[in-house]
């Protein structure tokens, strides 16, 4: 009983000594959360001003809390004497960290290249954007991956390890989308004068935009045909006007215009015309 006692009061008077080095160490742990807090309240502000989603808020707050209770662990270790813990700490963190990687490393880039994709922001919901054969409107943003909606109702989602390293087409960064399409008429027929009428009555559409302006040009001699490209704008973000009835009125009107004015269309010509480029150097005679 004496030796228990003895034993209870020596470990007592250890832990008195150390007082001061434990409530400096405690100090030091409280001061680093309420720095992990401010840092991940000042981030916070700095995505909301950004408009970010609140699950990269929430994600970078967390990473950033413990990578101060982190910090301040290992120098509250060394305050209290336990230094070979506070190296061996470190150095297992950084095993578990490279051995975590090397397992998952594809989920790893996905993660870093949310992150970056968080700060530049190429492209945001409601965007209609294209990366390879991908095409669609971006209806989530995770930070692993995008959710995209394409046109016939499928639901892709797209790494974002591949949206970082590929390129990404946004068709609505600033709300302006250029449609084009493609008309034939006969060779007899003026194309100077067809380009024309025709841009005036895309123009007439309700949905084009004037600025910028609608236009058509010629755009080949095809074998059969003098093709013209007719191209307008239209603003995305434009409730009232949907894309694809504007194009059905814009296609519909540029049709009945050409009819009006007697041009004959793609499917009435029967010219066959054989384009090509004669040499100007004269044959040499056969020997």
């Amino acid at each position: 009983m004496d030796a228990f006692l003895t034993l209870i009061s020596s470990t007592a008077q250890q832990w008195w000594s150390k007082l001061p080095e434990i409530i400096a160490a405690l100090i030091v742990l409280w001061v680093a959360r309420q720095l992990g807090r401010y840092s991940a309240r000042t981030l916070t502000a700095i995505f909301q001003r950004r408009g970010s989603r609140e699950i990269h808020e929430s994600f970078f707050n967390i990473i950033t809390t413990s990578v101060f209770l982190f910090l301040g662990s290992i120098l509250a270790l060394q305050i209290l004497g336990l230094d070979k813990l506070a190296v061996s700490l470190l150095a297992g963190g950084g095993v578990t960290a490279v051995v975590l990687g090397f397992a998952f490393r594809e989920i790893g880039e996905n993660f870093l290249a949310g992150i970056f994709l968080a700060f530049s922001r190429p492209f945001k919901a409601g965007d209609a954007i294209r990366s390879e054969e991908f095409e669609g409107k971006v209806t989530d943003i995770a930070l692993r991956y995008t959710h995209l909606r394409t046109d016939d109702g499928r639901d892709v989602y797209i790494p974002s390890s591949q949206l970082f390293n590929k390129p990404v087409t946004n068709f609505t960064k600033d709300g302006l989308r250029q449609v084009s399409f493609t008309v034939g008429i006969d060779y007899r027929d003026d194309a100077a004068a067809a380009c024309a009428v025709l841009e005036a009555s895309i123009q007439k559409v309700p949905g084009v935009l004037s600025t910028p302006a609608a236009g058509a040009y010629i755009l080949a001699l095809a074998p059969q045909t003098v093709d013209l490209e007719c191209f307008y704008w239209i603003d995305v973000f434009d409730k009232a006007h949907k894309g694809h009835r504007i194009r059905t009125q814009v296609l519909n009107g540029c049709r009945a215009t050409l009819l009006d004015y007697g041009y004959t269309v793609s499917a009435d010509t029967s010219t066959n015309v054989v384009v090509q480029s004669q040499s100007t150097s004269p044959t040499p005679p056969l020997s």
